[in-house]
């Protein structure tokens, strides 16, 4: 089956506006949850599709700049496609309709009765709205507007419930994505006083013009922001503090895909900016701090949630790594690996959902044993953990690996730093979720040294549970269907990314090539106008 080179311009915007006429629909019947989910499970669904067929026109006929209502540009709103934006589009579409299977399973099981629903998924598709929208635009402007869209919902999701942790880590992490955004308004207002533009393909004909210094003032400040966002050290501190709080649901689309839109803020702006590597030693450094500090804080932690929120920390940096050596195999392993780390580590998050439900607890000190109560818990659990820790022959072995060779063809002092850092922080990896493996699996419960405590009731979107005795517990140990279905279908997709490495990585090259090359995206979105 073929399909015309026009069909992308006119199914562009459908990642957009398909997640966001759901949200109205859901609010529209907001006293009718299951329809509510039957309306979001559609939307999220025709949001996986289209971005499969954006990603196959993309990488069949290169990158499409799309002018929304016709308008030249840079007046009106550019949306462009190539391989990396409709890369994360598909990655971040399938992620967030595993997630929300996963919520579905989750409130079908608990009772809809007392979940607010009729917030939690019009809220969802907004921030999926977000999320496509930060991929798609072409303008500074309109990725300013994606984030906050998405931080919105955000807000919104991470707040779920209203209690007194929740609304205490939501309101720091309100603050500190108000400065985020404050900086970035600086950076669009400093950007457009020096340029007269807030294209991205016309800033970087613009900025090749302009004073150096005045160049590196406007990326200084633009990096801030996306660093903020990216939670790249030492602007990360907010993270480990926010993500374990919320519903689990909600955390594991955070920790796989709100980072990951600042990782491709940095991608893009600055392959488009800087091809000459102005900013490279700044981003390796980072990188390398990002992975050391983030690892060490993860092996200190009791608390799974917070250890993976680390871990999320961590593994960033792995991808500024790759940014940060300004090459085409550089910038493959960084593709490649971000996918890995978004399909991993959002797996993660909703395995420990389920240990949470099986044993009452997410922390060590309370859990063990959980290989023999639930086998099958046991594996989606090993096996995103051997992967996140690099463990051959699994995605994560092949994009470290990536990362590394790129690193020993570059050949910089730095650029050797970072690729020992790089180990270290794979093995002490690797030591954390044994770490968790042995006392919450392996370990029997009744050595843990709380072990005789545990939540009352299984967690939902509302956490108003207390402690009582482990024997006491109402309903231990139920995992409902769609919640395992869902985790097990994440755990899998990782899998594929190892199964699936050389088509993968071909397109990852192909990304890559076309970012090491900016006359491509430049051509792309100015035509003629370009030079």
């Amino acid at each position: 089956m073929t399909f015309s080179p026009d069909l992308l311009p006119a199914v562009a915007a459908l990642p957009v506006l398909v997640p966001l006429l759901g949200a109205a629909a859901t609010l529209i019947f907001g006293r009718r949850p299951r329809l509510q989910a039957m309306i979001s499970l559609a939307a999220l669904s025709a949001v996986l599709v289209i971005s499969a067929l954006l990603l196959y026109l993309a990488d069949r006929d290169g990158t499409t700049a799309v002018q929304v209502g016709g308008w030249p540009t840079p007046i009106g709103i550019t949306l462009v496609v190539d391989r990396l934006s409709a890369a994360m589009l598909l990655v971040s579409a399938f992620v967030l309709l595993v997630v929300s299977i996963y919520g579905a399973g989750q409130n079908i099981s608990d009772g809809d009765e007392n979940q607010p629903t009729s917030i939690y998924r019009p809220t969802y598709l907004v921030l999926t709205t977000g999320v496509s929208a930060a991929f798609l635009a072409g303008d500074l402007f309109n990725l300013f507007v994606a984030f906050e869209i998405l931080l919105a919902a955000s807000f919104v999701l991470l707040t779920v419930g209203a209690t007194e942790e929740r609304i205490r880590t939501g309101i720091a992490y309100v603050m500190v994505s108000m400065v985020s955004s404050l900086i970035f308004l600086i950076g669009i207002g400093l950007t457009y006083a020096a340029t007269g533009t807030l294209n991205l393909a016309q800033l970087a004909v613009r900025l090749e013009a302009a004073p150096s210094g005045v160049r590196t003032a406007c990326y200084a400040v633009l990096l801030v922001a996306f660093g903020i966002k990216a939670a790249v050290f030492p602007l990360s501190s907010w993270l480990p503090d926010s993500y374990p709080t919320a519903p689990a649901p909600v955390t594991a689309v955070f920790a796989g895909l709100l980072t990951k839109v600042g990782v491709y803020a940095i991608i893009r702006t600055d392959t488009l900016w800087f091809p000459d590597g102005a900013f490279d030693d700044i981003l390796l450094v980072c990188g390398l701090l990002t992975m050391l500090v983030g690892i060490l804080g993860a092996i200190a932690q009791t608390d799974i949630r917070r250890l993976l929120s680390f871990t999320l920390v961590s593994h960033i940096g792995y991808m500024i790594f790759g940014i940060g050596l300004a090459s085409a195999a550089g910038l493959t392993g960084a593709v490649y690996y971000i996918a890995h780390h978004i399909l991993v580590q959002t797996a993660l998050f909703l395995a420990v959902g389920l240990i949470e439900r099986q044993a009452g607890s997410v922390s060590l000190r309370r859990i063990g044993g959980l290989a023999t109560a639930s086998p099958v818990l046991a594996v989606l659990f090993l096996v995103p953990a051997l992967n996140l820790g690099g463990i051959p022959p699994f995605s994560g072995f092949i994009g470290k690996v990536a990362l590394l060779e790129a690193g020993a063809a570059d050949g910089s002092v730095l650029a050797w730093v970072l690729v020992g850092g790089a180990i270290v922080t794979s093995l002490l990896t690797l030591y954390a979720v044994a770490r968790v493996w042995s006392k919450a699996f392996w370990r029997p419960r009744e050595e843990a040294p709380e072990g005789h405590l545990v939540a009352a009731k299984p967690p939902t979107l509302v956490e108003d549970s207390t402690d009582v005795s482990y024997e006491d517990r109402a309903d231990p140990g139920r995992m409902p269907g769609l919640m395992v279905l869902a985790t097990t279908g994440l755990v899998a997709a990782g899998l594929a990314l190892t199964v699936l490495a050389g088509p993968i990585l071909g397109i990852a090259e192909r990304a890559a090539a076309d970012l090491d090359n900016p006359a491509v995206y430049i051509g792309a979105v100015l035509g003629a106008e370009a030079r």
